[in-house]
């Protein structure tokens, strides 16, 4: 079966793929249009694996709600480059995993990975290879996390910081301006100071008890407070420990717009002012390439790699 450069040029708009191997898989498919894609996905296959290894830690973090189904999803989608993670077709295929989360709850990754991308024919993994194959960088599903109810979503620095917090409250007040706007400054809080924990309950014993362990060798260590009363030691070390509360837990933190109430007071005041009760159930935060490992590129060897 004869194919035209017409043929070609079709076969590359679907593909991204360049026209020599658009030329090649036409041919070794007789022509055949379905076939010749076949044949591209699968030396995208082998592209893809030999891109794998590569570090991939720049990317964009997406957060999103779906306000009808009450339904939100924050994601975190690697590339080798950061140029990658500003491509409007690489930011697209983001916001379609995350619209895939929000609708086929997937347990993991892994489970995401063999759903059908929202909007599209293909399996996650298989947009993922057309992905690899057309931009050719290692492009990595990192993780994300899915929440049902009264939601807002914050992304910081385009694609840097996603946030995505769920409110106990009703849908009347969840409604209301007002609390749109002291929703999203609490996701903004989060974003900027990083809380570790919810609350004071929510620190484990462990890293309460390690605190205490600190504090107490530092005193120890001290000369001016080492000889102090117990009770007066363990005073202090109740001090610290309160201090420990507002760095680490967002309702305790100082309000970031307002140094002088916390973001409890906060919350609390917006929900007096709207006639019911307001409280942050639980959130998520991703920070894009957190705890991976960099890729340090060495510019005199990629000129000579390139010159050889």
């Amino acid at each position: 079966m004869a194919f035209t450069a017409k043929d070609v040029q079709a076969l590359r708009e679907k593909t991204g793929c360049g026209m020599m191997d658009c030329k090649k898989a036409l041919t070794e498919a007789n022509g055949d249009m379905e076939k010749a894609v076949e044949l591209l996905r699968e030396k995208g296959l082998a592209a893809a694996a030999k891109k794998s290894g590569r570090i991939a830690a720049e990317g964009v973090v997406l957060a999103v709600v779906d306000e009808a189904k009450k339904v939100g999803a924050v994601i975190e989608v690697n590339s080798e480059t950061d140029f990658v993670g500003k491509n409007a077709s690489f930011v697209s295929f983001v916001e379609d995993c995350a619209k895939t989360v929000i609708d086929e709850n997937p347990a993991d990754v892994e489970a995401l990975s063999e759903c059908k991308l929202a909007g599209g024919k293909d399996t996650v993994a298989e947009a993922l290879r057309e992905k690899i194959l057309t931009i050719g960088e290692n492009i990595k599903i990192r993780r994300f996390a899915r929440y049902e109810g009264e939601l807002i979503s914050y992304v910081h620095g385009g694609g840097t910081i996603g946030v995505l917090v769920r409110f106990n409250t009703t849908p009347e007040i969840a409604a209301k301006p007002e609390f749109k706007v002291m929703a999203k400054d609490v996701a903004m809080q989060i974003a900027a100071l990083n809380p570790a924990y919810l609350n004071k309950e929510a620190v484990p014993a462990d890293v309460l008890e390690k605190e205490k362990e600190i504090l107490m060798a530092q005193i120890s260590n001290d000369e001016k407070l080492k000889n102090k009363p117990a009770q007066v030691i363990a005073k202090m070390v109740e001090g610290k420990i309160g201090k420990y509360y507002k760095e680490n837990c967002l309702v305790d933190q100082a309000f970031v717009k307002d140094g002088n109430i916390s973001v409890a007071k906060y919350i609390a005041d917006t929900a007096a002012a709207l006639g019911g009760d307001i409280s942050v159930a639980e959130y998520v935060r991703f920070e894009k390439g957190e705890g991976l490992e960099k890729r340090v590129d060495n510019f005199a060897d990629e000129v000579a790699s390139m010159v050889k």
